[in-house]
C-alpha cells in the first residue's frame, strides 16, 4: 500500500506513529503505556494486549470490566487464529419462565440480561496457547493501578457523570444495585475529571484470576459469591453455567476486496455486515471518497447487509443458514443490483448504544493482535459481585422474546454479538489489525476504515480521523458535524435521512496497526476519545 503519511485533506488531524520494535494502540494511555510495560519485559503481541486489556478494565469501566465478553484475532507466527469469549445464556432460563414473570421483552438491567462471562477465560486461553509470560504477571500493572489508584481520564469522566445521574434515577432504592452505587461513586456522587480512583475489590480479583488462570472466576470463590448473589436476587446463574463454560477457537472468515483480505470472525458476532457490505460495494467502481455517489452506495449497502444478518444471525449452533452464502460472489452481485439512484427503506431497526474497547499490538517478531472486550451498554447490567467489584455485562439484553426470531432467547445460547475485531492481509502476508467500538457502529466503522484505506490510500491515521457516518434505521443517517455539508444535500436530494450529530461517541472508537513491507509498525489512535499510542 502506498499512503501519503502528510496527507491531511479533511481538517486537523495527528500524524500516524512509526515504530519497528513494538506498538500499542487504544483508548487509554496508562492502558497502553502497561501493554509496552510487558513488551519491555519479554512479553510478546499477545501479552501486551492481555495486559493493555486489564487495564481498560480498571482505567474505563464505563465500556467493559471483568464480567464481560471478549472477541480476538491473533497473527501469530504467520498464522491467523480466532478466539469467541462471548458467553451463554444459563441452562435454566427460558422464555417461557420470562413470560410467566411478567416480562414481554429483555430488561436492559439487572440479573435477566447477565450472561456468562467469557473475559477471564480468554485471557487464560490466549496466554497459555501464546505468551511468553505467566498471567498473573501480565496483570500486575493493572493490579497496581486498582490497587493505588489512577487519574480519571476526560472522555471517561463525561461518560462516567453521564451514567451515573442516569442510574441514579434507575437503580434508585433498588437493593440488586447497592454494590454498584459503592463501588463506581463517591457516596452517590461520581467521580470527575482527574479523580484518584481506586478500585482494591478489583484488584484482589485480578490477583485471584491471574494465579489461577480465570480458574477461580469459574469455579471457585468468584464463581460461588455470583452464584449467592444471583440467587438472592432472581437471576438464573447456576454454578455449573460457569464450571462448564468455555472459550471458542474458530477460523476467521474472510472476503477478497480490491486485492486485500479483510478478515472478522464468524457468527454470532456482527463482523459478517463488514464482509457482506464489501461484498456489495465491489461491484462498483469508487475510487473518490468525496463524492455522492461514493456515499450513498456505502449507505445502501450496509443497509442490505444489516437487513439480512438481522434476520439470521445468532448463536452458530442455532443459525438456520450457511453464513457462507454472504461471501459469495453470487450475493454481493445479486444485491448490488438492488441498489438504486434513490435511498431504499430496508426493515428497520433501533440501533441501541454500548460501551466497548479495542486495543491492537504488535511485537518485534511480527506478530499482531487484534482484541476487542464488553460490558455493553450503560456499565453493564448494573450488577456488581459484592466484594470482589466485578461489574457484569447485560449481552442478553439482545435476546428476543419471540420464538420465530433467529436470536430468540434459549439455555445455552450464545446471542447475536456486536462486539469484532479485525485483520488485513494482503497475499498472505498481514497488513494489520483495526477495529472500531460501539455497539452497531463497529461493522459500519470496520467499512469505513478499509475503504479508506483501500479505496483512498488514507494514511492509517486519516482513516481514522475522516469523518463518519452510522446508520440507524429506515433511511435515516447520523453524520458528523465536519462531514461535507454539499454532500450532505445531494444525499437528502437522493431520499437519505440525514442528520447532523454533535455526539462523537455515536460513531464510535478506533485502532489501527499497519506493518510495512519493511516491518516498521505505523499506528493509529482514536482522536474522540483519550487515544494513545505507546511503542518503542
Amino acid at each position: 500500500m502506498v499512503f501519503d503519511v502528510l496527507n491531511q485533506p479533511y481538517g486537523k488531524s495527528r500524524y500516524s506513529v512509526s515504530a519497528n520494535k513494538g506498538m500499542v494502540c487504544s483508548s487509554n494511555p496508562l492502558a497502553s503505556s502497561a501493554g509496552l510495560e510487558i513488551l519491555k519485559k519479554g512479553g510478546n503481541a499477545v501479552d501486551a494486549a492481555i495486559a493493555t486489556a486489564a487495564v481498560l478494565t480498571i482505567v474505563e469501566p464505563t465500556s467493559n470490566g471483568l464480567g464481560g465478553d471478549a472477541y480476538a484475532i491473533v497473527w501469530m507466527k504467520n498464522k491467523l487464529y480466532g478466539l469467541n469469549a462471548s458467553g451463554y445464556s444459563p441452562k435454566s432460563m427460558t422464555i417461557e419462565k420470562l413470560k410467566e414473570q411478567g416480562y414481554t421483552e429483555m430488561p436492559k438491567h439487572g440479573w435477566i440480561p447477565v450472561t456468562i462471562p467469557g473475559q477471564p477465560k480468554a485471557w487464560a486461553a490466549l496466554i497459555k496457547k501464546f505468551g511468553n509470560l505467566e498471567l498473573i504477571d501480565v496483570l500486575q500493572p493493572a493490579i497496581r493501578y486498582a490497587q493505588e489508584g489512577f487519574p480519571l481520564s476526560p472522555v471517561v469522566s463525561f461518560l462516567w457523570e453521564k451514567y451515573v445521574k442516569k442510574n441514579s434515577e434507575e437503580f434508585k432504592d433498588n437493593p440488586i444495585f447497592a454494590e454498584w452505587f459503592k463501588v463506581f461513586t463517591k457516596e452517590g456522587k461520581s467521580y470527575k475529571f482527574g479523580d484518584i480512583v481506586k478500585f482494591p475489590d478489583h484488584a484482589k480479583s485480578l490477583r485471584l484470576i491471574g494465579e489461577s488462570y480465570s480458574d477461580e472466576f469459574y469455579n471457585g470463590e468468584i464463581a460461588n459469591r455470583i452464584v449467592e448473589q444471583s440467587k438472592k436476587h432472581g437471576g438464573y446463574i447456576e454454578l455449573d453455567d460457569l464450571r462448564e463454560y468455555n472459550v471458542e477457537w474458530v477460523n476467521p472468515i474472510s472476503l477478497n476486496y480490491r486485492g486485500y483480505d479483510v478478515w472478522e470472525l464468524p457468527p454470532n458476532g456482527q463482523g459478517i455486515v463488514t464482509l457482506m457490505s464489501l461484498n456489495i460495494l465491489k461491484n462498483f467502481p469508487l475510487e473518490e471518497k468525496e463524492d455522492v455517489d461514493t456515499y450513498h452506495h456505502q449507505f445502501e449497502a450496509i443497509k442490505l447487509a444489516f437487513a439480512d444478518a438481522l434476520s439470521t444471525v445468532t448463536d452458530l449452533d442455532a443459525m438456520k443458514i450457511d453464513f457462507h452464502k454472504y461471501l459469495k460472489d453470487i450475493y454481493g452481485e445479486s444485491r448490488s443490483s438492488e441498489i438504486a439512484d434513490y435511498a431504499k427503506d430496508p426493515a428497520p431497526l433501533k440501533q441501541p448504544t454500548s460501551g466497548t474497547v479495542y486495543l491492537c499490538t504488535a511485537d518485534k517478531d511480527g506478530n499482531m493482535v487484534s482484541y476487542i472486550q464488553s460490558n455493553y451498554m450503560d456499565f453493564g447490567s448494573g450488577i456488581v459481585v459484592e466484594d470482589y467489584g466485578i461489574a457484569l455485562q447485560n449481552r442478553g439484553f439482545d435476546f428476543s422474546l419471540n420464538p420465530e426470531d433467529a436470536n430468540a432467547l434459549s439455555p445455552r445460547k450464545r446471542s447475536y454479538h456486536t462486539i469484532i475485531p479485525g485483520f488485513l492481509t494482503k497475499d498472505d502476508k498481514a497488513v494489520g489489525p483495526f477495529g472500531v467500538m460501539g455497539g452497531y457502529m463497529q461493522p459500519q466503522g470496520h467499512l469505513q476504515l478499509m475503504m479508506n484505506y483501500v479505496d483512498f490510500h488514507l494514511n492509517p491515521q486519516m482513516c481514522i480521523d475522516s469523518p463518519r457516518w452510522q446508520w440507524k434505521d429506515g433511511k435515516h443517517f447520523l453524520v458528523e458535524p465536519n462531514f461535507n455539508k454539499d454532500i450532505i444535500e445531494k444525499l437528502r436530494e437522493k431520499g437519505h435521512d440525514i442528520e447532523v450529530s454533535e455526539n462523537c461517541f455515536s460513531f464510535g472508537r478506533a485502532q489501527m496497526i499497519v506493518k510495512l513491507e519493511n516491518d516498521v509498525y505505523v499506528g493509529a489512535t482514536e482522536s474522540r476519545t483519550d487515544g494513545s499510542i505507546c511503542c518503542y
